[in-house]
């Protein structure tokens, strides 16, 4: 993992203008007041010192100059202080540690070498913040969020899992005869009271994990004890190779028409149009809708709708065949629609995954319709899967499924940024089913959904004669996003496709940031999930 360190940054408080006729530039600087985000440098040390004794006292450790050359030497790009009009009002110092050193009870000393950082490890997962000093004549400006702010650049920067702290809680002292610490922290939480240390570590997006006890002994206001906080970096990409999961992903969304056929090669070419279309505009993945092979049942004359159905097994292998070819031969990851085909002699309703490299995966519908019960007698599939693809990992719903939450949620679960919707309706109201219940889906996960339909008709095939749709791509609601949560979509009952860029670090900085979180805000203390599907259990 290739490391660099940040530029500075720099930031800019204007005081109000005497006179709004004061435009000219030169006018408006006398009313500039300048701060300034910056690495501290050696010279600063006396100017660190006086700011750490404002802070917390004469009592309170400040560095020794040894300490503070240490910290310069041996991760410069974490030692960060506030200038204000030339003056250093704020300084933090930090180092990077992997989890496994900290996510455990310990000390000040022991995370922070006494303060020399000689176990700063470059290679390490999450930023340590081991101090963080604010002049008390300058409180109230948000000095500690902008130190904050500094040191999440640096954990981007760096591509770190996140942020530790081990903060004060200073309020404590006056609670400590009635409750523990323990319980003092769960108050604060609750709004209940405010500590201020602990009320503005959760105000910057910091998660209360566990207390510290005698982490500094000398902290009398907090009584020696302090909170392990800790916040994850929606960025975080788990090594190079993570550019899959990352970045800008490419969909296309194919509304195929039903029509007639009368050989093989005719759904062939039909298919291959499409992909060679989407992979001019260098998708990484196009879907099509469920029940895709159906149209091969018009080769053949059947009137019973479940022998019918059951003939389809035959044109398996050379599905397959096609699909596996297309992707490789057009470099894009297909979703092939679903097929009906037989194993253990029971008929199921299959999507497959053809990836470009050339491996085949599936995904068998779990909710059966009662059309599809009826006239064909299919079988349900009792596995959620996520595949791993080149661009992150994504899972596959058919049509139904997506009218359940809990597959969808088991899904994400497992890691799924997009899940892939083929689906097949015959009317309006059956499409709009499906709509609302995906379109719900993205905001309750916090995902991506892309549903693919069919149109057109099939003369004289029983149980898929008739079809509507109106594919689309849709995002969680919210202002990053399209205003009313649609990406693209087609036209209703029109043959077209639709290609669109989703960007997956958006989703991410959403899940951290959103106006509403809702995968991070379920109630898991009332109610979960629970998949257990004979080979693994998942409670979510």
């Amino acid at each position: 993992m290739v490391r660099s360190a940040p530029p500075e940054e720099s930031y800019r408080i204007m005081t109000k203008r005497k006179s709004s006729h004061e435009t000219n530039k030169t006018l408006l600087k006398k009313f500039e007041k300048k701060m300034h985000v910056r690495r501290l440098r050696q010279s600063d040390y006396e100017n660190v010192v006086a700011v750490q004794k404002s802070a917390f006292g004469e009592d309170i450790l400040h560095w020794e100059r040894e300490h503070f050359l240490a910290q310069l030497k041996r991760f410069s790009a974490g030692q960060i202080g506030v200038e204000f009009e030339g003056k250093l009002i704020a300084v933090s110092a930090s180092l990077i540690v992997n989890e496994e050193q900290v996510i455990r009870q310990h000390t000040f000393n022991e995370v922070a070498d006494d303060g020399l950082i000689g176990n700063h490890d470059p290679k390490g997962e999450y930023l340590y913040g081991i101090d963080i000093a604010v002049n008390p004549d300058f409180r109230g400006q948000k000095l500690a969020r902008r130190l904050y702010d500094a040191r999440k650049l640096v954990v981007t920067r760096l591509n770190l899992k996140g942020m530790i702290i081990g903060g004060r809680i200073p309020g404590y002292c006056n609670y400590a005869e009635e409750m523990t610490p323990e319980e003092y922290c769960d108050q604060v939480h609750s709004r209940t009271l405010t500590d201020p240390v602990l009320t503005a570590q959760l105000s910057n997006g910091f998660e209360f994990n566990q207390v510290l006890r005698n982490y500094l002994p000398e902290d009398a206001e907090s009584m020696g004890h302090a909170t392990l906080m800790v916040w994850q970096n929606p960025d975080y990409m788990m090594d190079k190779a993570s550019v899959a999961d990352s970045g800008v992903v490419r969909i296309c969304v194919v509304q195929y028409q039903m029509r007639p056929i009368k050989k093989f090669v005719d759904f062939a070419r039909q298919v291959e149009y499409f992909v060679d279309t989407s992979s001019d505009y260098r998708s990484d993945f196009v879907v099509f809708p469920e029940l895709l092979t159906t149209q091969l049942m018009g080769l053949y004359k059947e009137p019973n709708p479940a022998k019918a159905a059951r003939k389809l097994d035959r044109y398996t292998d050379r599905y397959l065949d096609l699909f596996a070819d297309l992707a490789l031969r057009y470099n894009v990851n297909i979703i092939g629609g679903t097929h009906l085909m037989i194993e253990d002699d029971k008929l199921y309703n299959v999507a497959f995954l053809f990836r470009r490299d050339g491996t085949i995966d599936k995904q068998y519908k779990v909710h059966i319709t009662p059309s599809e019960a009826k006239w064909w007698g299919v079988s349900a599939g009792d596995k959620v899967r996520v595949f791993d693809t080149d661009r992150g990992k994504i899972g596959i719903s058919i049509c139904y499924d997506i009218e359940f939450p809990e597959m969808t949620r088991v899904a994400a679960e497992k890691g799924a940024t997009i899940m892939f919707v083929p689906y097949n309706t015959d009317m309006r109201s059956g499409h709009m089913r499906v709509r609302y219940c995906a379109q719900a889906r993205c905001v309750e996960n916090e995902i991506y959904i892309a549903m693919a339909g069919a149109i057109g008709n099939l003369p004289n095939v029983e149980a898929a004669d008739m079809h509507y749709a109106q594919s689309c791509i849709l995002t969680p609601s919210d202002i990053a996003f399209d205003r009313d949560g649609i990406a693209a979509e087609c036209t209703p009952n029109t043959e077209m496709m639709i290609i669109h860029d989703l960007s997956l670090d958006l989703l991410r900085q959403h899940k951290d940031r959103g106006t509403t979180q809702n995968w991070d805000n379920r109630r898991t203390d009332l109610y979960r999930v629970r998949w257990d599907d004979g080979e693994e259990v998942i409670e979510v």
